[in-house]
């Protein structure tokens, strides 16, 4: 069917009919660091099987393999247990495409699924630089409200100590705890709804509920009642965790500039915990309650600009636009692809829930990850629970500068991003020459991993054997720069590294590394205070050095054992078969829209810029 011709609809782009012939449409976008990560969509009726690409809002769905096809005969379910459920899975959502297809000799009315024009207004990726900068400030700025207020309370416990009557150790680091089990959630709900329904809706209405939820820690009659609301500022602060990643995505194709983009939002992530002891430490001599009055002001004002950020996920831009055109229109079978998916309880529970679990059960590469990247932050976690002991018990510090020495590790999360934008400009001039080793992940990422591993270690011995009445306090502190350095540049390389290897599956591998390490960050501090005055300062900081050191070896184990790793993955090989697969499947779309007259809005080169980066 040509497109409308029609006043109203000149503004659109073109519309084509969607036929019965199953065919997988769109491409795999990168996936980002932390947190942060994004899922894929995939038209699943029928009727849309054959809707036009749309740049590159319009992905693989992960996992969905075999969804437009049988099951191929090669696979069997007696392999491993969690291909079963792969499998099963694909079988089930193949029988419900059979039974929506019409019957042959039944027609149906068309659908005329609509797709972003090249050099669309309305495409995120064409939206000017200032508008642009909007929304990378807007998401930084809610990030660093989430992880201000994760540590918030460190610098108020003695005050908070006081007011409830705690005595016991363990329960003063309940408020740190509680908040970051609250994380838990971020990356197993939060991020695929904000890919149904859209981030700014997601966004705003989380950091709302942060917001009162931060203003009852102010007003909290009890213990108890504190202890729930910061569970529930740490669910609600999960949101920007794991929805700003995909702001950057949304909104830039070039994978140069968002890996910049978000390597600075790593940095404001990782900052945010070093400016809460500070606001706390001197803002609770007057009441510890007027920390988080000062926390619910920096909220307040924060969620203005949130109130003002455009919606940036492409396929709900496009819904809306369907929705206009419907109305103005009145053609009731005017669709966006995101309008089309199937959904459903089993879908989410089986894609979402169910396969970072099995990812972190079954597959080396996320297991090790998740452990290495898992103790790393608990460690920075339990600093929280050690410094007040070093700078104070040691040096005599008071509450407010008890929080200074933790400039030092920010200082270093900063001159990480430099650390990673120069290996960034040395890989892209690498890739112009088609060096080979920039066709390897392993090469790609983990150097900047087996960089920081060493540093994080020096710096805990650093720390440990330096904490002493007899040296100047300031060498103690320093340590704090590379410990900052290396922890960043541990999170860029691993986590690119994970998002390179699995691709289309890294949201779901995101997921579960995200998910331990927030469940060790809650754990492990709480052992914090009673380990230092066991062991003694040096000997406990030393302790989580040999620790460190030990997991030092897994990027250097990547680099030898990647590859070999990942030829023997179930989740690699079905990678690399949908890759064949969709590569052969550009090339012979292309090739006909070659043999054809072009199309406005149609897939054409535009629509391919998300297979340049697999």
């Amino acid at each position: 069917m040509p497109p409308l011709t029609t006043s109203t609809t000149q503004q659109y782009p073109a519309l084509e009919p969607a036929t019965s012939t199953p065919k997988t449409t769109g491409a795999r976008r990168p996936h980002t660091p932390d947190g942060l990560h994004r899922q894929g969509e995939q038209l699943t009726r029928s009727e849309a099987s054959s809707t036009v690409a749309s740049d590159s809002h319009e992905y693989l769905q992960e996992g969905d393999e075999n969804i437009a096809s049988p099951p191929s005969p090669a696979r069997t379910p007696s392999s491993h247990k969690h291909v079963q459920l792969d499998m099963a899975d694909a079988e089930q959502r193949y029988k419900l495409e059979k039974e929506d297809s019409p019957p042959p000799n039944q027609s149906k009315p068309p659908r005329l699924v609509i797709s972003f024009r090249p050099g669309d207004p309305e495409n995120p990726y064409n939206w000017s630089t200032p508008r642009k900068f909007f929304v990378i400030s807007t998401g930084i700025v809610s990030v660093v409200n989430s992880t201000l207020g994760s540590s918030l309370p460190s610098g108020a416990s003695d005050y908070l100590a006081d007011d409830f009557h705690i005595t016991s150790q363990a329960q003063l680091v309940l408020p740190i705890s509680l908040f970051l089990v609250g994380y838990v959630l971020g990356p197993i709900v939060f991020a695929p709804l904000s890919e149904s329904y859209g981030r700014r809706i997601i966004m705003v209405g989380t950091f709302v509920f942060f917001t009162i939820f931060t203003m009852a820690c102010a007003v909290a009659p009890n213990w108890p009642f504190f202890l729930v609301v910061r569970l529930l500022c740490g669910i609600t602060a999960s949101s920007a965790i794991a929805v700003v990643g995909g702001l950057f995505a949304d909104i830039y194709n070039d994978p140069i500039t968002r890996g910049r983009a978000m390597a600075f939002f790593m940095a404001a992530t990782a900052s945010g915990p070093q400016l809460a002891p500070i606001i706390s430490g001197f803002i609770s001599v007057v009441s510890w309650r007027w920390t988080f009055w000062v926390g619910l002001i920096i909220a307040g004002i924060s969620l203005v600009f949130l109130f003002f950020m455009p919606e940036t996920y492409g396929p709900t831009i496009l819904q809306r636009r369907a929705q206009r055109m419907r109305k103005e229109t009145g053609n009731p079978n005017i669709f966006a692809p995101i309008e089309l998916e199937k959904k459903g309880v089993r879908q989410m529970i089986t894609i979402t829930l169910t396969r970072p679990v099995r990812m972190l059960l079954f597959e080396a590469i996320v297991l090790f990850t998740c452990v290495y990247l898992s103790i790393a932050y608990a460690i920075f976690y339990l600093f929280f629970e050690a410094y007040p002991l070093i700078f104070k018990g040691v040096y005599g510090f008071n509450e407010g500068t008890a929080g200074l020495p933790f400039l030092a590790i920010a200082l270093g999360a900063f001159l990480s991003v430099g650390i990673f934008i120069y290996w960034d400009s040395v890989l892209v001039r690498a890739k112009r020459t088609n060096a080979r080793w920039t066709q390897i992940e392993e090469y790609r990422r983990l150097p900047l991993a087996c960089l920081g591993g060493p540093l994080y270690v020096i710096s805990l011995f650093w720390l440990g054997w330096t904490s002493n009445a007899n040296v100047h306090w300031i060498v103690p502190i320093l340590s704090g720069v590379p410990f900052g350095i290396g922890f960043m540049l541990i999170f860029m390389a691993l986590l690119n590294y994970v998002t390179d290897a699995y691709e289309i599956f890294a949201a779901s591998a995101m997921a579960a590394t995200s998910a331990c390490r927030s469940i060790f960050g809650a754990v492990l501090p709480i052992a914090g205070t009673p380990m230092y005055k066991t062991l003694g300062i040096a000997w406990a900081s030393s302790l989580l050095a040999f620790l460190s050191l030990g997991m030092c070896i897994i990027p250097f184990a990547f680099i030898k054992y990647g590859d070999r790793i990942r030829a023997k993955s179930k989740f690699c090989q079905a990678l690399r078969e949908k890759k064949r697969k969709y590569e052969e499947e550009q090339k012979r779309e292309l090739e006909e829209s070659d043999a054809s007259s072009p199309v406005q809005g149609a897939a054409g080169p535009e629509s391919t810029r998300g297979v340049e980066a697999v």
